[in-house]
């Protein structure tokens, strides 16, 4: 394993992506974010790529230029949007634009990465699925590609596992987010509903979930493959009373 250590994170100009970003680069990692939108804050061992992982040409472009520039070593794919609608309404070329995003962008990193962390025998990947691959209201295209993102991880993880490389998916339920609150208003009667409804009686935060992405990312950690961490405040276990 090369001493540096380079992450690429999806989506990492605001929200969780952000707050996963700036505890790598506190940790010490270099840090590529690729995101449609250029940051609002910078560091010195952080580069941000302006793309949108809905054009699979522009992902795969920019996958392979970072593959060429950086000796990546860890991948966390956050990027990710809700577009939410009941079963009749869902169109097809939404299914098509959430699998790009959730599933087809990974796909081209990753295989742009992988001969790097083969060649180098260590990798760290984390998926960022949802609590909503379980179910949920509205979320037909949502959840049927973050449900895929699960299978798709632990696949890679059998695959990967003799490279030195790790598959692990991380599954928040909700957290405090720009994403969060366009689907819900912020201290609504809906917002606060929500968060009683939660086992543990609040909404996530940022750093809820990027503390389950560190555990996933340590180079220590390489006996923990193939699985999935909902970090959900127990909102994934069930809430039925009889």
């Amino acid at each position: 394993m090369s001493d540096r250590q380079v992450a690429v994170v999806t989506g990492g100009s605001a929200g969780i992506g952000a707050d996963i970003c700036q505890r790598m680069l506190a940790d010490g990692y270099e840090v590529v974010n690729l995101a449609r939108r250029a940051p609002e804050w910078d560091h010195p061992r952080f580069t941000s790529v302006q793309v949108d992982l809905l054009d699979a040409a522009a992902t795969e472009e920019a996958a392979q230029q970072i593959a060429r520039d950086f000796p990546v070593s860890h991948f966390i794919h956050n990027a990710g949007v809700i577009w939410p609608k009941l079963l009749g309404d869902v169109t097809l070329d939404e299914l098509q634009g959430l699998t790009q995003i959730h599933l087809g962008a990974a796909i081209s990193l990753m295989q742009a990465f992988l001969p790097g962390m083969s060649a180098r025998g260590f990798g760290r990947v984390v998926l960022m699925s949802s609590r909503g691959a379980l179910g949920l209201p509205t979320r037909t295209a949502y959840s049927a590609t973050k449900a895929g993102m699960i299978g798709m991880a632990r696949t890679w993880a059998l695959e990967l596992a003799p490279k030195g490389i790790t598959v692990n998916v991380v599954a928040p339920g909700p957290i405090q987010t720009d994403m969060y609150y366009a689907v819900i208003e912020a201290g609504s009667e809906r917002d606060k509903a929500l968060a009683a409804s939660i086992p543990v009686r609040r909404v996530g935060r940022a750093d809820d979930v990027t503390r389950a992405v560190m555990f996933f990312a340590a180079p220590d950690n390489s006996f923990v493959t193939g699985q999935t961490l909902y970090v959900c405040g127990g909102a994934s276990i069930g809430s039925i009373t009889i």
